[in-house]
């Protein structure tokens, strides 16, 4: 943190998780993949500015609402660690969110209109359904659900 809080400022870890309305080990595992800033006393002692818990709020929120972690992470990392984000800051992320959840409910309306034929009919037709891959002939085409995906399948995959 680029200013030392005083001790007032500071919360230990059982008091933030209390406070949040989650487990001390959910408090440890953000604080270990970046997400919550915390200053370490000199016997190791976790302790964390308060306006964490806007954070673990915001973490919460957006996890409950299909935003992944490393995305929460991306955003998270725009935001100051030293003191409270201003009402821009929140803003700007919210903005974000919109974009998020545009292209998420595009996604779905994709699926639910590719789906829908299938699943409506009911005839998971062997040779026409876009899911089931009778004898796996799309295999050469390479991975996933071919049909569905195309070539966004081959982008996901890992070399």
């Amino acid at each position: 943190m680029t200013d030392t809080p005083t001790s007032a400022d500071l919360l230990p870890i059982g008091q933030i998780a209390r406070r949040a309305g989650v487990p001390v080990s959910t408090v440890r595992y953000y604080e270990s993949i970046g997400l919550l800033p915390a200053v370490r006393s000199a016997g190791n002692t976790r302790y964390f500015p308060r306006h964490v818990l806007r954070r673990i709020a915001f973490i919460q929120v957006s996890v409950r609402y299909g935003v992944t972690l490393g995305e929460v992470a991306a955003l998270l990392a725009t935001l100051p660690s030293d003191h409270p984000p201003t009402r821009a800051d929140w803003a700007r992320i919210s903005a974000s969110w919109a974009e998020h959840l545009a292209r998420q409910q595009a996604i779905l309306a994709r699926m639910q209109e590719e789906l829908t034929g299938c699943i409506g009919c009911g005839c998971l037709s062997q040779t026409r359904c876009a899911v089931v891959n009778s004898r796996d002939r799309l295999g050469d085409d390479g991975p996933g659900p071919r049909r569905v995906l195309g070539d966004a399948a081959l982008e996901t995959v890992e070399p």
